[in-house]
């Protein structure tokens, strides 16, 4: 087997684990808070990452602690809008909901360039939004909150993205993504201490929860992730986390009994049909939904 086919079986076990991060969630607000939940998660993930790579750490410089800070509100909020939606909707919605960051992310790139997207991002909009419509419409036409708090996270997820790919140009790239971890984990904790009480896990399902959680779902697959795009493309890198929400759907089943019902299968499918378009953009198969050269923003 090739590096770069090496590199793929990691992306999609790093993605796997990803999927089971929202099945480690819902286990751990059983007994723990939120803002806790995010704490205990992006604290374990700093130090277990900070010690594998403390000789980057130690040479850390103003910059790179200056871009971290910035992007670990961002993970903060991300983390938080999480858990705050997975109290009002399912696993498997979260997982499909917050995979629109694949589209958000081209979307927020064309603005910034000043240029219309292009025909594949704009019929993966409409795929990834009918797949929404369905998934989250109640028969009053009403959005569950925790439908739209997913909805929130997957924005500022992109905006994350986006300013990390602007971020890592100027700054070493792995203590600036455990630093990440460690910022978020800080504000995560202080406001466990202004509005929760801070604990510790005490069940068998809460301590396997956090420690999946900071473990598994942060600290491997961060430096899992930082270690295989240095060998595979990123449009095989895409295409893989586009199973994401495959696999949280596919854990909400095994381990929180969520049903595969009609809505999710139709409304997931949109989703990761739109995902793949955006995607597969970037291969020539799908060369004639660019746009031309010369169409801009008026």
């Amino acid at each position: 087997m090739t590096i770069q086919g090496k590199a793929n079986i990691l992306m999609i076990i790093v993605t796997m684990f990803w999927g089971l991060s929202y099945t480690f969630m819902v286990l751990g607000l059983e007994t723990l808070a939120v803002y806790n939940v995010v704490a205990l998660r992006c604290l374990i993930a700093f130090f277990v990452a900070g010690l594998i790579f403390y000789k980057r750490m130690v040479k850390v410089n103003f910059k790179t602690l200056k871009y971290a800070a910035i992007q670990g509100f961002f993970l903060l909020l991300l983390f938080a809008l999480s858990l705050f939606g997975l109290e009002t909707t399912s696993a498997s919605n979260a997982g499909f909901i917050l995979s629109l960051t694949v589209v958000l992310v081209p979307i927020m790139s064309s603005f910034i360039e000043k240029k219309l997207p292009s025909r594949a991002v704009r019929l993966a909009i409409i795929c990834t939004m009918i797949g929404i419509v369905i998934l989250t419409v109640q028969g009053s036409f009403a959005f569950k909150q925790g439908d739209i708090l997913m909805a929130i996270a997957a924005f500022g997820y992109s905006i994350y993205l986006v300013l990390n790919s602007t971020f890592t140009r100027s700054v070493e790239s792995i203590s600036f993504g455990i630093y990440q971890l460690g910022f978020a984990g800080l504000y995560a904790l202080v406001l466990t201490f202004l509005f929760e009480t801070p604990t510790l896990p005490n069940t068998t399902i809460s301590w396997i929860s956090i420690l999946g959680l900071g473990l598994v779902c942060s600290a491997f697959c961060f430096i899992g992730q930082t270690v295989a795009q240095q060998y595979t493309s990123p449009t095989h890198t895409g295409l893989i986390f586009s199973l994401e929400p495959i696999f949280a759907a596919m854990f909400a089943v095994m381990f929180l009994g969520e049903g595969l019902t009609t809505k999710l299968l139709i409304g997931g499918g949109f989703i990761l049909i739109g995902n793949l378009v955006a995607q597969f953009e970037q291969l020539h198969i799908m060369r004639f939904f660019k746009k031309p050269a010369h169409e801009k923003v008026v």
